[in-house]
Formats: structure tokens, C-alpha cells, sequence
């Protein structure tokens, strides 16, 4: 056990230091502001303070850790090896960075409580982060400094035996609407044939109807596909189903329908099966509630984990509302045109509350690649670089990749042509045991 001397154990402190040496290193870990206890502690310490108490393994303190509420801090971004961070803290520091304060300020999403500029659907963006102003979005920074500090730890302790991690994936298949044109209804299914033939789009028309008289696939029916993929894979995947009312901004199928009903239950029997919450559900928590237990109807368990339509964070109002409803993990964090690490790690973390200072037990699993972002990449080739670039990030600290893939991205339309080939590069990724 890693014993921390500091001056004070601040909710902030503990709640870093837990992710860190805990979550991400495996090592477990305790604080005191007793110097003689620190002193009689005979396996690996450090002390978190301003000054050293002696020749012991020191790391510097930045204030953050020991203030609340929000604050104008300086954020100065410095080389650091191959990488980059920020609250440099001296020579005498064992690490030259307080990667703690820096870690706390990537994973609170401090930022997010600043003012910024939202983008059409009131969200955080990507061009707003410090780590795309400084181009290190793509590297789980969290993560590297946290194996950097082991490093640095294992130089001053060879003998103790740090735990080992190894990589995994976790597949989510984001299903806003299962299908085309199944289960549309005869006033959805007019419209879209009105709008089809006044746009002169024929082949949708086609295949419509071919479609509705059962004499083709859905395309946007690719369940077997994943189901058998599933089979296959030794990580489980997440289905998350979109069960909010028709509105601008979700389009998905009736959540009353047996078919529909019965496709969820279908795929609850290999994977994990969360709650898309509706756009307008993100912001009401009485819509919120009514879609929870609709979803708890169906799978005839507590749901366990959800994801907000469109990736819309408003925080901390979002994670409030599930943490009222008991929901225990939410797989929101990301961006949905940019590929990296939104909140600087590649290991799921527990939401902290900035304006109550306290760690909440709702878990973040942030998504580190939606498909849309890899649209951006013209050629398939392109597609693969920049997915094996982010995935090779995230192994080389022995971290969880998440992706989220669409079920319609999965079908056999021009626009995601070559996308099964980049689902199977993620799930071979996990099965590779290198």
C-alpha cells in the first residue's frame, strides 16, 4: 500500500490519488498528515506538500488539489517526454509536473465549467479543449503520466511488486433506429415515400418497398451481424436503445411495438443492453424517469448504464439526473467529430461534482472513437491509420478502448462502406494478446 503524506486530505486529493494509483496502477492507497506515522510506514510513501520533509520520494503540490469551487487558473503546457503537460513544479519535485492537479483538471472537466462556446446542440466541442489547442487530444495523458509516476516510484522502491493490467475493448452499438423503414408507422412510412419521390430519390423508394413486402434485408438490420460477432469475442458488448417519443430530434421506432420489444430483449440475451436517452429527456428528469422504466420493463432489470442522444453533456445537471435515478455508468464522454480523450484518460472514472466537492459513485466510461469522426478520412486506408494510431495509444497503457458504432454504420450503404472492416480492427485489437 502507498502511504501519502500531505498536509491535507482534501475530498480532491483522495479522489485523484484513488484514480491514479488505484484504477490505473492497481496499487492501493492511504493518506496521512502525521509525520511520525509516515516516518514508521515501511513500504513505499511519498509525501504531497509543499516542501520535502527529508530525502523521501516528494512530489510538490500545486494548490489546486486544496481549493473549491472554480477558480482562474494559469494553464502554462510544457514538453514532457513524448507528450505534454501543465502545472510545472520544480526541480526538487521527484516528477517535475504535479500530475495530480493536472489529472484532476482533465478528469473534473473543469474546463467544461468555464464559459465556452457551445456548438448548435448546446454541447462542449472538442476546439474548446485545452488538449486540442495543444495537440494532445490524442494521447490518453492521464494514463502516461500515471505509468510515468510508477516509473519514477519503481526507481525509489525496486522491490515492491507493482499489480499488472492488460488491455480490453468495449464495443457500443449506439441504436437510435433499428431499422429504415421497419415499424415506421403508415403516417412515417407516407411521408417518407412522399419526400422520396419529390427528391427523385428512387432507389430509396425501391428499396422501401422492397423492404415492407419482405422481399429484402433492412438496412439498417444488422443485428445478426453483431450478435454473431459477440459470439465470438470474449468482451462483452453494450447496446444502447433510443425508447424516447418521436420529436426533431429523435427519429426512432415506437417503443410499444412486440417487435421492437422483442428485438431488445433478443439482443439482451449476448450483450449488455443501456438506455439512448432522448434528447429532450437529457435536461427533464420526469421524461428521464419514464424512459428508465420503460427500458426496465423490457429487460426486467435495473438499468445500468445509459448514453445521452447526440453526446450532449450539460454538467453537472446530466449526471445528477442519473445519479437521482440510480443509474451507475455513463458512456457520454467524448466527442463525436473528433477522435481522443475528451477527459485526458482511457480508464473509466467516477464523476466528481465540482460544485457539491464530492465524488460521486456514477461511473464515466469515456468513448475514445465514434464512427462520424472517422468520416472525416477519405479513404479507407486513411480510416485504418487513424484508428490503429488511437487504439496503439490506449495499448500502450494497457487501457479500455471504447468505441461507439451505429447500427446502420454496420449495413451496406455507400457512406459507411468499409466500416465492418474497421468494427473488426477493434475487435481483433482485443483478441491480440501482444
Amino acid at each position: 500500500m502507498l502511504l501519502v503524506y500531505t498536509h491535507k486530505i482534501s475530498p480532491r486529493l483522495n479522489y485523484v490519488f484513488k484514480h491514479i494509483c488505484t484504477r490505473v496502477l492497481g496499487i492501493d492507497v492511504t493518506f496521512t498528515t502525521k509525520v511520525e506515522k509516515f516516518i514508521a510506514h515501511d513500504s513505499i510513501k511519498m509525501s504531497y506538500t509543499k516542501q520535502a520533509l527529508g530525502n523521501e520520494f516528494f512530489v510538490k503540490s500545486n494548490d489546486l488539489l486544496f481549493e473549491q469551487g472554480l477558480n482562474d487558473i494559469e494553464i502554462n503546457i510544457m514538453d514532457w517526454g513524448h507528450s505534454k503537460c501543465f502545472f510545472f513544479n520544480g526541480d526538487k519535485s521527484a516528477i517535475p509536473f504535479d500530475i495530480f492537479a493536472a489529472s484532476f483538471y482533465l478528469l473534473s472537466r473543469y474546463e467544461e465549467y468555464l464559459p465556452h462556446v457551445k456548438d448548435e446542440f448546446g454541447r462542449f466541442t472538442a476546439s474548446e479543449s485545452i488538449a486540442y489547442k495543444h495537440k494532445f487530444l490524442h494521447q490518453p495523458v492521464v494514463d502516461i503520466w500515471a505509468y510515468k509516476f510508477k516509473e519514477a516510484l519503481h526507481k525509489q522502491f525496486p522491490d515492491f511488486e507493482f499489480p499488472t493490467k492488460t488491455y480490453s475493448i468495449k464495443p457500443i452499438i449506439d441504436v437510435p433506429n433499428p431499422y429504415r423503414y421497419k415499424l415506421s408507422g403508415i403516417m412515417r412510412t407516407i411521408g417518407g415515400t412522399l419526400k422520396d419521390v419529390f427528391r427523385f430519390k428512387f432507389k430509396s423508394l425501391y428499396t422501401r418497398f422492397m423492404v415492407l413486402m419482405h422481399f429484402s434485408h433492412d438496412p439498417y438490420d444488422t443485428f445478426k451481424y453483431v450478435i454473431n460477432k459477440q459470439k465470438q469475442s470474449k468482451f462483452r458488448f453494450s447496446f444502447f436503445f433510443l425508447l424516447g417519443e418521436y420529436s426533431t430530434y429523435d427519429k426512432g421506432a415506437n417503443v410499444n411495438n412486440k417487435s421492437f420489444i422483442s428485438l431488445i430483449k433478443h439482443v439482451g440475451d449476448y450483450s449488455n443492453v443501456g438506455l439512448k436517452i432522448s434528447y429532450f429527456a437529457i435536461d427533464d428528469a420526469d421524461v428521464l424517469k419514464k424512459e428508465k422504466t420503460k427500458i426496465e420493463d423490457i429487460i426486467n432489470k435495473p438499468l445500468r448504464a445509459s448514453r445521452q442522444s447526440f453526446s450532449k453533456l450539460n454538467l453537472p445537471e446530466t449526471y445528477r439526473n442519473l445519479i437521482e435515478l440510480n443509474i451507475k455508468e455513463d458512456y457520454t464522454m467524448g466527442y463525436v467529430n473528433e477522435i481522443g480523450f475528451r477527459a485526458g484518460s482511457c480508464t473509466p472514472f467516477l464523476f466528481y461534482d465540482l460544485d457539491y466537492e464530492i465524488q460521486t459513485p456514477l461511473k464515466i466510461c469515456p468513448y475514445h472513437v465514434m464512427d462520424f469522426a472517422l468520416l472525416k478520412h477519405k479513404s479507407l486506408l486513411d480510416k485504418k491509420r487513424v484508428l490503429n494510431n488511437i487504439i496503439n495509444e490506449v495499448k500502450q497503457v494497457n487501457g479500455q478502448f471504447v468505441s461507439v458504432f451505429h447500427n446502420y454504420t454496420l449495413s451496406y450503404s455507400d457512406r459507411w462502406s468499409g466500416f465492418k472492416d474497421l468494427f473488426n480492427i477493434i475487435l481483433e485489437s482485443g483478441n491480440n494478446e501482444d
